[in-house]
């Protein structure tokens, strides 16, 4: 089979054939119809990603269809349409998981780092990676609802936000114009946040209420304006924009961070004491958090906005995700 690998830490995509992987007891092999490229692949990329063994596949947004399974797989079968997202299994023994808490397992695998990803016409996983994908969902559209679409969709429905209140969404990329179209489907008053008026129709027809050009206002004094935001959710990686919007927060208002940066968000302490306010993140979700993003999206009509290229243009399509081109995911079609 055809396979896209990276050989060592800031090497290039290297096309290369494999051989088609066998099921362990508990894994299924995938014959992948679609993977997302994600900004997390640079991990894999640059060798960020501590420990990392080389060669590896990348890849944590696929959309596949079983083809075989192991002797222990019981929930799975030969022909049923599947995903595996960021969370590639965990060990079911250590603390958290004893508690029920998968995502924080402390020996939990990633799909395309700590075994080989969708990069590739076929790959193995666990079963309990697996997500199954509703049959209305177009394979390339639900790849990035695997990574993308459940750090905005799950995060934002564990928030316990009643209705109606203002949810803003700083940023409109790959993680923001999901999370746009999340909150209005979930019965929130969305304001999309951008740096310039370039994106405020994008914005409009997404599902946006309202629009801030934090160009040429500020942001955390417009949302006040507004009565505040229940949630702001953070999906542009810029730790300075994020640090200019915590004003913006209503009572209890939170600061959902969900786009990785490196430098430090700052925040006084009395912008967080007097009204209860918090500045918190979210990881992903588990498989069936990845189950419960489809089928929502597939119930209400939320769709990622995706450029697909063929598996043999990998090196292309991640150059063109990295450097903020793509409207909004990219996607890779074996």
């Amino acid at each position: 089979m055809k396979a896209v690998q990276v050989s060592k830490a800031s090497g290039s995509f290297e096309v290369v054939e494999k051989p088609i992987p066998q099921p362990g007891e508990n894994e299924a092999v995938i014959k992948v119809l679609a993977c997302g490229i994600c900004h997390s692949d640079a991990f894999v990329k640059e060798g960020l990603w501590p420990g990392i063994e080389y060669p590896r596949v990348p890849g944590h947004e696929v959309i596949g269809v079983v083809e075989a399974t192991g002797n222990q797989v019981t929930n799975f079968s030969k022909g049923q349409r599947v995903g595996v997202g960021w969370h590639g299994g965990h060990c079911f023994t250590c603390k958290p998981c004893r508690r029920g808490d998968f995502i924080s397992c402390e020996n939990a695998s990633v799909c395309g780092i700590s075994y080989d990803g969708g990069y590739q016409e076929y790959m193995a996983a666990p079963q309990e990676a697996l997500a199954l994908v509703p049959d209305d969902l177009d394979s390339s559209e639900a790849a990035p609802l695997l990574c993308a679409g459940i750090t905005t969709f799950n995060s934002l429905r564990n928030m316990n936000v009643p209705a109606g209140s203002i949810v803003a969404v700083q940023g409109i990329g790959g993680l923001g114009h999901l999370a746009i179209q999340f909150a209005n489907k979930l019965g929130y008053k969305v304001v999309a946040l951008s740096g310039s008026d370039a994106k405020k129709q994008l914005a409009l027809d997404l599902g946006a209420h309202e629009y801030i050009d934090s160009s040429s206002v500020d942001p955390a004094q417009a949302l006040q304006d507004m009565g505040g935001a229940a949630v702001i959710m953070a999906t542009a990686p810029s730790s300075k924009v994020i640090s200019s919007v915590i004003g913006g927060l209503a009572i209890d208002g939170k600061v959902l961070v969900l786009a990785a940066s490196g430098d430090a968000i700052e925040v006084g302490p009395l912008q967080l004491i007097p009204g209860r306010r918090a500045v918190m993140g979210w990881p992903s979700g588990t498989a069936y958090d990845s189950e419960d993003t489809l089928n929502f999206s597939a119930l209400t009509g939320v769709k990622a906005m995706v450029e697909t290229y063929p598996l043999e243009k990998a090196e292309e399509a991640y150059q063109h995700m990295i450097s903020n081109q793509a409207r909004f995911r990219v996607v890779l079609v074996p």
